[in-house]
């Protein structure tokens, strides 16, 4: 990743240094990933991710992609590249699970879920 060494990033950056080692300013990012750059409504088009994020187990992960993939909501290598990440890294991976009512807590309440 860096092309320098920790301890000459440390001379450099101290104070930078000083917040990572000590995690200072640790965010949640809570990425969502489209096939294509288009705006994306998880309401009237949920993608792949969404509904990954039900599923409790990756065997519950990989029953949707093979029904998406055989609808042909996804192409054949979109589907072999979610299979890999649930594979080496597991469902949760592409992000936390949504609980029942998780539309109507986001969307109607506006409650951050």
């Amino acid at each position: 990743m860096l092309d320098i060494s920790w301890e000459e990033f440390k001379r450099k950056y101290p104070n930078l240094a000083r917040e990572i080692e000590e995690k200072t300013m640790c965010i949640s990012i809570g990425g969502i990933r489209w096939e294509n750059g288009e705006n994306y409504d998880e309401l009237r088009n949920p993608d792949v991710v969404s509904f990954l994020r039900r599923c409790d187990t990756d065997e519950e992960a990989y029953e949707v992609i093979d029904y998406l993939e055989r609808r042909g909501e996804i192409s054949r290598e979109y589907a072999e590249s979610v299979r890999r990440q649930v594979r080496e890294k597991g469902v949760r991976s592409f992000g936390s699970r949504k609980p029942m009512g998780y539309y109507l807590m986001k969307y109607y309440y506006g409650e951050d879920v």
